[in-house]
């Protein structure tokens, strides 16, 4: 295995929508904040779209790898790393790092 296999190891590639929500905790809607992510050097102004307490889905025009890590500053909790999780029609899925 490679040493990118631990980043890729919970990606599953979706090819059809999901019909039931299978996540394990609460998402919080969250399209009327904005947060700053951090991108290979760059800080960009983005729109979550929700949130919960391992992860974000973000609104942003760029296309970032999945694995790929960044950073999101949000007002209550400061700047998180994250990782890159899926990436579809300008909007991002990632995950916190503890």
């Amino acid at each position: 295995m490679g040493e990118n296999s631990s980043l890729t190891a919970g990606i599953v590639p979706r090819a059809v929508k999901r019909m039931i929500d299978e996540r394990g905790e609460e998402r919080f809607n969250a399209q009327s904040q904005t947060a700053v992510l951090g991108f290979r050097g760059d800080a960009h102004v983005v729109r979550l779209v929700n949130l919960s307490d391992s992860g974000a889905m973000v609104i942003f025009a760029e296309t970032p790898h999945i694995g790929e890590t960044v950073t999101l500053q949000l007002l209550d909790r400061g700047e998180v790393k994250a990782v890159v999780r899926w990436v579809r029609e300008g909007r991002i899925g990632i995950n916190f790092v503890a």
